[in-house]
């Protein structure tokens, strides 16, 4: 065999394989749970404030890259702990959320605030966060402890000035009309 027909082989092997890989990748990527998903299924803020339970509120986007990387963790804990806190989730790029995202100061996302049964605001991080630390945050809310990693700040996305029109049959929100 000559150089070049080595050359050429070895070239179409790493292509092979390159491909396989993103291949791969793409479809462990994509098997997690979405954020679209999660947003159809989480539950109302007005629900979470009046129904006595502890809430966890998410505030993200669909392009940010810490929002989506977090997904699957947060998926998990609404799994388990579903039945004892809310888990509600707020897209920044909404208007109709605005009045939230200026209360709690949201500037980057993901951005977690706890409220207690009454509803009230006792802790927040910002950022990615590890399922550990989300976690224990989320046992002390249930336990009425202090929440043991507030304000924390991990990786964000910067939260842009964009105006984007809500729209009242987006599973984003839930089922509520947009204001006049």
């Amino acid at each position: 065999m000559t150089p070049a027909k080595i050359r050429n082989a070895l070239l179409a092997v790493v292509a092979i394989a390159l491909s396989a890989a993103v291949y791969l990748g793409f479809q462990t990527q994509t098997q997690g749970i979405s954020l679209e998903a999660q947003a159809q299924r989480a539950i109302p803020l007005a629900t979470a404030l009046d129904n006595g339970r502890p809430t966890l509120v998410e505030f993200y986007a669909d392009w940010c890259t810490s929002c989506q990387a977090m997904a699957p963790d947060l998926a998990e804990l609404k799994k388990n702990y579903g039945g004892s806190v809310n888990f509600a989730m707020l897209n920044v790029d909404n208007n109709k959320w605005l009045p939230e995202v200026l209360r709690y100061r949201v500037d980057g996302i993901p951005h977690f605030v706890y409220l207690d049964d009454t509803g009230t605001a006792i802790a927040e991080s910002i950022g990615e966060q590890p399922l550990r630390v989300l976690e224990q945050n989320i046992t002390a809310l249930v336990a009425h402890e202090p929440i043991p990693y507030a304000n924390v700040t991990g990786q964000t996305s910067v939260v842009e000035n964009r105006t984007i029109e809500a729209d009242p049959t987006s599973p984003r929100s839930h089922g509520n009309p947009r204001p006049s």
